[in-house]
């Protein structure tokens, strides 16, 4: 009896091991470095991750990406911004939306506001919807995943310089989506012991 019991113990050791595994991961996900999620999401476009400029020009001069697709329809790209619960700042778009050619540069601003008596440290993660379209969303130069340190009461202008890859006109599963939306969200960060810049949890308790 012991030893038909052996293998059904170990699988549910087993089990029980993989179950934790993904619960740990996925914390560290949570709460784990941002040099991390900022490679992965923008080497892969993973969840709605605009992908880097170059990710679709390879050897071929990034310039040649920069042409509009004239005969193309304009794409409707619209913007939102929001930050943690324990973030104490305003942040919010200047601009409700912009109209671009597929391969035609864009640049928008977005204002952040430290609404409290101290000096804040925010890190920004951004996605795109429909998530299909982040491979084909280049940004050339943005706020996101770096340290943006605001004194009290200070208020920024954050520009976000980008373009939809040419490509776009190609995909037959880009056909029907016209509207496009970016969104940013900031987060409390601080430096921890070894001196790296980590967000702080998203909500208080």
């Amino acid at each position: 009896m012991e030893q038909l019991r052996a293998p059904f113990s170990h699988k549910n050791s087993s089990t029980l091991y993989y179950t934790l595994s993904v619960i740990l991961g996925t914390v560290a996900l949570s709460y784990g470095s941002v040099p991390m999620y900022k490679m992965i999401c923008q080497q892969t476009g993973w969840g709605g991750q605009p992908i880097k400029a170059s990710i679709h020009s390879n050897a071929e001069d990034p310039a040649t990406r920069l042409t509009p697709v004239t005969d193309s329809r304009r794409l409707r790209i619209t913007f939102n911004g929001s930050v943690s619960d324990i973030m104490p700042w305003k942040f919010t778009p200047q601009q409700r939306e912009v109209r671009v050619l597929p391969g035609e540069t864009a640049l928008a601003f977005y204002t952040a506001t430290n609404k409290s008596t101290e000096d804040i440290i925010g890190v920004a993660t951004y996605s795109v919807t429909p998530a299909q379209v982040a491979p084909y969303f280049s940004k050339i130069q943005c706020f996101c995943f770096e340290e943006q340190r605001l004194n009290a009461g200070e208020t920024v202008d954050m520009p976000v310089f980008f373009f939809i890859d040419p490509d776009f006109v190609n995909d037959p599963t880009m056909t029907k989506i016209d509207t496009i939306t970016l969104s940013y969200t900031f987060f409390k960060a601080r430096y921890d012991k070894n001196g790296n810049l980590t967000p702080m949890p998203m909500t208080m308790g």
